[in-house]
């Protein structure tokens, strides 16, 4: 393969699909060869890179998924859980890696998603910051040093469009902590509270949402114990870091063989 990456953006017009087409624009490790969007999109046949903000790229928004892909090496998913699965499956067809940053699966939609990644080299991941990458690397220990005395919560808060609650980050933080602590989160996570709920239940984890204006993604794990507390938090003051962060992926996965990866392989904080 030549060294230049070609790129396939699916959910182009979007607002992580836009940093992505900026991002590659400006890298000349990448080439954008395709910007896919859903049949109904108003800006379908306008530019990719003016839609984005930078320039003329001459790649233009289509519906068509075969023409989108025809040429790329590696497509980068930012869309819906049912779209996605849609193009996993034509990347399956076609023996083509993905880079998929969707969230808002159903657990059945996750393990059809898991089945058919499997077959192609895919990296999947809710969140594709690096910084959040390494905290969900130290969680699990800071979880199993403070045990069951201290109480955690998890607040994320994200801009007001966002449509799957909670985050797929902060599920992925819960599920850290849970099974850092032997439990399966189904059973203890605890996402709402309302009127007289009595004393906090042990071993549960609260994971509560905010909707508000357009904070990009803001996601806090307290450990609460007796007389003090530990706050580890993450904040993104834009999208470029999970746009970087998810180009860094796409960059990766194509030199691996078939199999379901995480950013954390990505890094190299696990083996492959």
């Amino acid at each position: 393969m030549d060294t230049t990456v070609n790129v396939t953006v699916a959910g182009a017009a979007g607002r992580m699909g836009t940093r992505l087409v900026s991002l590659i624009h400006d890298s000349p490790s990448l080439n954008l060869v395709g910007a896919l969007e859903s049949p109904d999109h108003r800006a379908l046949g306008r530019d990719a890179g003016e839609l984005a903000g930078c320039g003329t790229t001459g790649v233009t928004l289509t519906a068509d998924l075969e023409s989108a892909c025809a040429s790329s090496h590696v497509i980068v998913d930012f869309t819906t859980p049912s779209a996605t699965l849609v193009h996993l499956r034509h990347a399956v067809s076609r023996r083509q890696p993905m880079v998929i940053g969707t969230t808002g699966f159903s657990p059945e939609e996750s393990r059809l998603l898991q089945e058919e990644a499997s077959r192609i080299p895919c990296v999947w991941s809710p969140n594709m910051s690096v910084g959040v990458t390494v905290l969900l690397q130290l969680l699990g220990k800071v979880a199993q040093v403070l045990g069951d005395d201290y109480d955690v919560e998890i607040v994320e808060a994200h801009h007001q469009k966002k449509k799957d609650a909670p985050s797929g980050t902060a599920l992925k933080l819960a599920e850290v902590v849970a099974s850092a602590k032997g439990w399966h989160l189904p059973e203890v996570a605890v996402y709402a509270r309302h009127g007289f709920i009595g004393e906090r239940a042990k071993r549960t984890i609260g994971i509560q949402t905010i909707r508000a204006g357009d904070i990009v993604g803001d996601h806090t794990v307290l450990f609460g114990g007796l007389g003090e507390r530990i706050e580890i938090i993450h904040r993104a003051h834009n999208r470029d870091p999970f746009a970087r962060g998810a180009l860094r992926a796409a960059q990766w996965i194509v030199r691996q063989p078939p199999g379901l990866y995480s950013m954390a392989h990505v890094l190299g904080l696990v083996a492959t």
